[in-house]
């Protein structure tokens, strides 16, 4: 009987175990574990990984469906050990990345490779609309204002117009029949109905709506049209090299000058060289094709083909320094939030108002430049508590930007 209790309780014991396990290695579902796991699959895992493609890796998204949970955790803890020991699945998947073996990662804990299941389990693709070699593609909604004005002032006059010939109408009628003197035909006239359909093709009528159809179309002409010819607002090429600022000036933080390297010093920002790259990436070792691209350019000598996306005309003047290193102004200020861009468009619209309207706008910082000291001091002379701003200094004479 003792045996038998013994047997019991060991069994008891085993099943607890087997279920606190299974229990153990249940995928979360809970947002905070979702976002968690996204920060480690970041931390750990991008640079061989994505969710939607293959890069060194296989793509992840529906990994949770493909493999058991328990081997995944065995995989991601020590995926060499289990290469090792003769795991078939495992032996097959270095076998069809060219044997590419993932490293390990023996700190990490059990609760926190479910952490990134559960991000991967989570994962959806995001639409976030396509982009293109047409220029014309806006990033941000066109303004508006100038047609709205245009047709609230037109129906206003159009409706006051109505108003008053309903009211002439009435008040002719009125005293036509108040005299009293109309012949049967005069008075049949007077006191007839509106027509609609008669009034909808009288030829004023149709001469009005007429004149309101020109006034549109050439407000749109000029707006849409005229005014923007040149302006590449959302100009999002596709390029020799996929490369993301998201990754590299968001995630990882690398600073928009050690790639841009004339920003502070040019009036070119400079596009950087593939050795500029090699610095990062012969530590980084991220084997995919668009890295590949690189090495050969590197190898062959043929530069990289990039496609540029801001081009000011050429009667333009810019100078980044002048504005980066002097004016202190941010890359984000002109380029928008290019730390969050997988692929870099035009986001402002840069013409000839928009500078102006930001030269009108944008103080200067004459504390601690001698430069600026007589200017600053003729501007605090006038009695102005405004502060000097570029317009002040010049900044909307023709000659600053123009040759």
């Amino acid at each position: 009987m003792k045996s038998i209790g013994r047997f019991s309780y060991a069994l008891f014991f085993a099943l607890f175990l087997g279920v606190f396990s299974a229990s153990a290695q249940e995928i979360p579902s809970d947002e905070a574990a979702i976002k968690a796991g996204e920060a480690l699959f970041k931390a750990n895992c991008k640079a061989c990984h994505a969710m939607d493609k293959k890069l060194v890796g296989p793509a992840l998204a529906g990994v949770t469906e493909r493999r058991e949970t328990a081997w995944l955790l065995k995989w991601i803890n020590n995926a060499p050990a289990l290469y090792e020991s003769g795991d078939e699945i495992a032996v097959q998947l270095v076998n069809d990345h060219g044997g590419n073996l993932m490293s390990a990662f023996p700190t990490l804990k059990e609760e926190q490779i479910l952490t990134f299941l559960a991000y991967a389990k989570a994962w959806k693709p995001i639409d976030e609309g396509s982009t293109n070699n047409d220029p014309k593609v806006a990033a941000q909604p066109q303004d508006n204002s100038l047609l709205v004005i245009v047709l609230s002032i037109t129906l206003v006059i159009l409706v006051l117009m109505i108003i008053v010939l309903v009211l002439l109408s009435a008040t002719l009628t009125k005293q036509l029949k108040n005299r009293g003197d109309l012949d049967e035909a005069e008075e049949e006239y007077v006191s007839q109905r509106h027509n609609v359909i008669k009034a909808l093709t009288h030829p004023g009528f149709i001469g009005l709506v007429s004149v309101i159809a020109v006034l549109v179309g050439l407000v749109l002409g000029i707006e849409k049209g005229l005014y923007r010819i040149g302006v590449q607002q959302g100009y999002a090429p596709n390029q020799p090299i996929a490369f993301s600022h998201k990754i590299h000036a968001g995630e990882n933080k690398v600073d928009c000058n050690y790639c841009h390297t004339g920003v502070r010093k040019s009036k070119h920002a400079n596009i950087p060289s593939p050795n500029i790259c090699m610095n990062c990436h012969n530590q980084i070792k991220t084997e995919s094709k668009e890295i590949q691209k690189i090495y050969k350019a590197i190898e062959t000598g043929e530069p990289i083909k990039w496609v540029r996306v801001h081009n000011l005309p050429d009667l333009a003047y810019f100078n980044h320094s002048q504005h980066v290193k002097v004016g202190g102004i941010e890359c984000q200020t002109c380029h928008g939030p290019i730390e969050e861009m997988e692929v870099v468009r035009q986001y402002s619209e840069l013409t000839m108002g928009w500078c102006i309207d930001c030269h009108r706008k944008t103080a200067v910082n004459a504390e601690g430049n001698d430069y600026y000291e007589n200017l600053l001091k003729v501007h605090n002379e006038r009695g102005t508590k405004e502060a000097m701003t570029v317009e002040d200094i010049g900044g909307t004479e023709c000659s600053k930007c123009h040759y």
